[in-house]
């Protein structure tokens, strides 16, 4: 099942040196439900590329999307992303599970709507390009 998605992030940098994973604004993570160390996957919208890696905390409030080690050959800075982690639940707990979702502004902030829920009084991240 999706636990949570970061949607359309803009990728800040790529860093083809580093050991491997994904750097991410801990405000983002926080409000997508995503831990530290928790497997990903790495959707590109410009160039179709998926990937999977793990996170890593970046600098908070910093909107950071760094792609780090081999996938810097696969997404690129300014690419947009979509990152997401899935989990694993019992039927019962699946049928009425809601992923938490993030849509991000430009700077890669998650911005709220209340008109933009999954229910009648719901309010989730939203933003608008």
């Amino acid at each position: 099942m999706l636990m949570g998605k970061v949607h359309r992030a803009t990728v800040t940098d790529a860093n083809l040196n580093y050991e491997g994973s994904l750097t991410l604004d801990p405000d983002l993570m926080e409000a997508a439900g995503m831990l530290p160390y928790e497997q990903v996957q790495v959707l590109d919208v410009d160039n179709g590329s998926r990937l999977t890696t793990y996170l890593i905390k970046g600098e908070r409030s910093s909107g950071q999307v760094v792609i780090n080690g081999a996938a810097a050959r696969l997404v690129a800075p300014g690419d947009k992303v979509i990152i997401v982690a899935y989990g694993e639940m019992e039927d019962e707990e699946a049928r009425s599970h809601t992923p938490k979702v993030v849509l991000v502004d430009g700077a890669n902030r998650p911005i709220t709507s209340p008109s933009h829920g999954a229910g009648p009084s719901a309010a989730r991240f939203t933003a608008y390009d």
